[in-house]
């Protein structure tokens, strides 16, 4: 089997924009949740959540790509960018056959639809965006990654809800080992903190809505009176390599992928089976 390394990372996050940037947040505790700015959720149980602040997406890429993609999309694009960057890869040099993308998002866009079934409803169906369906659907963080980027390798879109971007980067890895290409841009990428999207998490009563006045207090996944996850956004991407691919250019080795596993409890859509079973196969067999 062929090895695996990672030679660049991005990241586009609540706490900071830019794999250093919120690296150093993380280290000084700094705190990714507040009030939901985007819309007005007066009606709503939840009122916080973990919003990237202060991104546009002209900073990244072309003024006019920018308006054709959705927030999901322009995250991804830039965290791809500053992963690609560190990696120091030349498109150039490389056979653009052999460099992909396996960038997953759970749901795509939800503004889009909701922009989309509000214009039906008042202006009827001939108003639609012609753009509707590439902006909405969720495999187009890869296709525009792989445009901004010139990847002509596979392009992939794992959508597996909260393991997406987990699984899109095992998937980039399984490519890489077993020779269907040389190099994969990986990652997640998320942007539905909207109306539908909180309202849903809401419903199904995911999302915490206990913690409005304290968010400081509201991720707490390993306490008693954990009550929700709290909803953000944002992306992250790896440049993953084969080992002796990245020898030869000389690029700089940040990590290696030894294993992956990927399981289903087909348990409950959302619970896991109550043994832990399932999690701890994934992990024997990474």
């Amino acid at each position: 089997m062929r090895r695996v390394v990672v030679t660049g990372m991005g990241a586009v996050t609540p706490i900071g924009i830019g794999a250093d940037a919120f690296w150093e947040n993380v280290k000084k505790k700094t705190l990714g949740f507040g009030e939901i700015t985007r819309f007005d959720t007066t009606d709503y149980k939840v009122h916080i959540a973990a919003e990237v602040k202060d991104f546009a997406g002209k900073d990244y890429m072309d003024f006019k790509a920018a308006k054709r993609m959705e927030l999901f999309c322009q995250y991804a694009v830039a965290a791809a960018k500053e992963a690609f960057e560190q990696a120091g890869l030349d498109m150039e040099k490389e056979d653009p056959f052999r460099v992909g993308c396996s960038i997953g998002s759970g749901i795509g866009s939800l503004q889009a639809a909701e922009t989309a079934c509000h214009k039906i409803a008042e202006k009827g169906p001939s108003r639609v965006n012609p753009l509707l369906v590439p902006l909405m659907i969720s495999n187009m963080a890869a296709g525009n990654v792989s445009i901004q980027l010139g990847l002509k390798g596979k392009s992939l879109n794992v959508v597996t809800a909260c393991a997406t971007g987990t699984h899109s980067i095992g998937e980039a890895y399984r490519s890489i080992q077993c020779g269907d290409a040389d190099v994969m841009l990986a990652g997640g990428t998320e942007a539905s903190i909207c109306p539908v999207g909180v309202a849903g998490f809401t419903a199904l009563k995911a999302v915490t809505s206990d913690f409005n006045d304290t968010p400081e207090k509201a991720s707490r996944p390993w306490d008693k009176n954990r009550s929700g996850f709290v909803m953000g956004e944002g992306s992250g991407a790896l440049v993953l390599e084969e080992l002796e691919h990245a020898k030869q250019r000389g690029a700089k080795i940040l990590a290696e992928v030894v294993g992956y596993g990927a399981t289903s409890d087909a348990y409950h859509i959302t619970s896991p089976a109550e043994d832990g079973s399932g999690a701890a196969k994934a992990m024997e067999l990474a």
